[in-house]
């Protein structure tokens, strides 16, 4: 479980660096707080953080029931997938928003998988004790 971990450390270390870039954009573009809008290359950085914020939870739910229930190996390295993905999210939507699809579906196919592993993994286990 110690790779189940160490992914889990290095997605909440992710999110983290993350807020750095967008405070570093805010510092950039000279937005103030509180404004969230009104300059574009900020606007990428901070859904950039939002969505990955968004998706935090459910990656570590999932990615800690489907080790539970399956290998944790298996599911640490669906978890490595989704940091690669969220770095390839980030560079695609900094550059043009509309470029963020693949960086999305390297970071949210994982998830799936895992939230789906997991699901068969209790209903598994509710049907064979």
């Amino acid at each position: 479980m110690v790779w189940v971990d160490i992914v889990a450390l290095l997605a909440v270390a992710q999110l983290a660096y993350f807020g750095v870039l967008v405070g570093g954009a805010r510092a950039r573009t000279k937005l103030m707080a509180p404004a969230i809008t009104g300059n574009p290359e900020f606007e990428r950085y901070y859904r950039v953080q939002v969505n990955t914020l968004e998706l935090i939870p459910v990656l570590l739910v999932g990615l800690y029931l489907a080790a539970k229930y399956w290998s944790p190996a298996w599911a640490a390295g669906l978890g490595a997938v989704y940091l690669v993905g969220r770095f390839v999210y980030l560079a695609g939507y900094v550059k043009d928003p509309a470029k963020r699809g693949p960086g999305f579906g390297l970071s949210f196919g994982p998830i799936g998988v895992l939230v789906v592993g997991a699901l068969v993994g209790i209903v598994r286990g509710l049907l064979h004790g």
